[in-house]
C-alpha cells in the first residue's frame, strides 16, 4: 500500500486487522499514525515512516508480528501506549532524539529485540513499558529521564546490565539495581542484580523483579523494609529466599507463581502477608507464620499443593478468602484469636483430615466463616479443647 503526500493523518484503525498487509509506504504529507492504525497487521513486514510524522498513537503497530524493523524519523516526540506492542519479531529500533516520553506498554512483549537505546530527551518511561522483551540483555538510562513506570523492565529474562548515566538527579544504579534515589526504592532488577547494603535501599518496589526466570538466589539486606506487589512474582528459577528483620510487611502477589519456591523464612517482623502473596509457590513444602503475623490475605498460600501442614500463631485475627484453598494440606492449627475465615479458605483441600483448633467448641462456632469455606473432598475433624467436631459442625466425641 502506498499513501500519498495528500494525505495527512491516518486515522484510528485505518488498517486494522488488515492481515494480508506485507509494506506500507507513507507519503511525506503524513503528520500523525492514529491509535490501531495498523493493530493486528500480522504480515506486515515493512513500513516507511515521513520525517513530516509527530505522533505515533496508541496501539499503532501492535502485534505486528512480522515487522524485524523500523525507522523512526527525528520528527517525531510521542510514542503512545502499546504502540509497538507484541511486535515479537523486532530485532531493533532507534528512538530519536526529539521524544520525550515513551508510553505504557509501548514495546511490551518485543520479544526478538536485543538492545535499545533511549535518548537524552526522555523524561518518562511508562508503566510496562519493555515488559518481557525476553531479549533484551542491557539498559541505559539518560540524566533526563525524571519518571519510570511500574514494571517498565519486567519480564526481561536476559536483563544483565541496568546502568543509570551519573547526571541523572533522579535515579542511579548499583550492582545492577535501578534505584530511586529519594525514596531509596529498587525500581528494577535483573538476574544479576546484587541489592547493595549501604541503606540506600529500603523498599524493593512493585514488580522489581517480576519474570526474572533467571533468578536463582537474591539476599535482601537489612535496610529494607517492605517487598512491593509483585516484586518477585513469575521468579521461576527462585528456590529460596530469608525476609531479613527489618521487613514488615510482604506485598500483594509478592512471589507469586515462583513454582522452584521450597522454602521462605518470615521474621518476626512480618504484620501482613498480602493478597495472593505466595499464590501458587506449588513447591512450598514447608513455612513458619511468625507471632508478629494479625492478617493472613486473600489466596494469600492459594494452590500451594507441596503444602502439607501449617500452624497459624496466636497474632492472627482473620484468614482471608481462598487463602490455602487448592492446597496439599493434611493438618493445619488455628489459634482461638481467628474470628473470620473468609470465603473459600480451604476449599479443594482433598487431602485435610485434621483441624486443630485451640478454643472451645463454642468458639469455633462463633467464628464468622466465609461461604464454602471448608468445601473439601471426604471429611475431617475439628479437635476443640471441650471436645471434637465433625465437618458439618456436629460434636462426635
Amino acid at each position: 500500500v502506498t499513501i500519498g503526500d495528500s494525505v495527512t493523518s491516518i486515522g484510528d484503525y485505518a488498517f486494522s486487522d488488515c492481515s494480508s498487509l506485507t509494506s506500507v509506504n507513507i507519503g511525506g504529507g503524513v503528520r500523525s499514525i492514529g491509535d490501531n492504525a495498523f493493530n493486528g497487521c500480522s504480515s506486515l513486514a515493512s513500513i516507511t515512516i515521513p520525517d513530516s510524522v509527530t505522533s505515533i498513537g496508541d496501539g499503532a503497530f501492535y502485534w505486528c508480528s512480522s515487522l524485524t524493523s523500523i525507522v523512526i524519523p527525528d520528527s517525531v516526540t510521542s510514542i503512545g501506549e502499546n504502540a509497538f506492542s507484541a511486535c515479537d519479531s523486532l530485532t531493533s529500533i532507534n528512538i530519536p532524539e526529539g521524544v520525550t516520553s515513551i508510553g505504557e506498554s509501548a514495546f511490551s512483549s518485543c520479544d526478538s529485540l536485543t538492545s535499545i537505546v533511549i535518548p537524552d530527551g526522555v523524561t518518562s518511561i511508562g508503566n510496562y513499558a519493555f515488559e518481557y522483551c525476553d531479549s533484551l540483555a542491557s539498559i541505559t538510562i539518560p540524566n533526563s529521564v525524571t519518571s519510570i513506570g511500574n514494571g517498565a523492565f519486567a519480564g526481561c529474562d536476559s536483563l544483565e546490565s541496568i546502568v543509570v548515566n551519573e547526571g541523572n538527579m533522579i535515579y542511579h544504579s548499583d550492582g545492577n539495581c535501578l534505584i530511586k534515589t529519594d525514596s531509596k526504592t529498587l525500581v528494577a532488577g535483573c538476574k544479576n542484580s546484587v541489592i547493595p547494603s549501604d541503606g540506600s535501599v529500603t523498599r524493593i518496589g512493585n514488580h522489581a523483579f517480576n519474570g526474572c526466570d533467571l533468578l536463582t538466589s537474591i539476599n535482601i539486606p537489612d535496610s529494607v523494609t517492605s517487598i512491593g506487589n509483585y516484586a518477585f512474582a513469575y521468579c521461576d528459577s527462585l528456590t529460596s529466599i530469608v525476609i531479613p528483620e527489618s521487613v514488615t510487611s510482604i506485598g500483594d502477589w509478592a512471589f507469586y507463581e515462583c513454582s522452584s519456591l521450597t522454602s521462605i523464612t518470615i521474621p518476626d517482623s512480618i504484620i501482613s502477608i498480602g493478597e495472593g502473596a505466595f499464590d501458587w509457590c506449588t513447591s512450598l513444602t514447608s513455612i513458619v507464620i511468625p507471632e508478629s503475623v494479625t492478617s493472613i490475605g486473600d489466596w494469600a498460600f492459594y494452590w500451594c499443593r507441596s503444602l502439607r501442614s501449617i500452624i497459624i500463631p496466636d497474632s492472627v485475627t482473620s484468614i482471608g478468602n481462598g487463602a490455602f484453598a487448592y492446597c496439599g494440606l493434611r493438618s493445619i492449627t488455628i489459634p482461638d484469636s481467628v474470628i473470620s475465615i473468609g470465603d473459600s479458605a480451604f476449599e479443594w483441600c482433598t487431602s485435610l483430615t485434621s483441624i486443630n483448633f485451640q478454643g472451645s467448641m463454642a468458639q469455633w462456632r462463633a467464628i464468622d466463616k466465609g461461604s464454602d469455606w471448608n468445601n473439601v473432598t471426604g471429611s475431617y475433624k475439628v479437635t476443640c479443647t471441650d471436645g471434637v467436631l465433625g465437618k458439618n459442625g456436629d460434636q462426635v466425641s
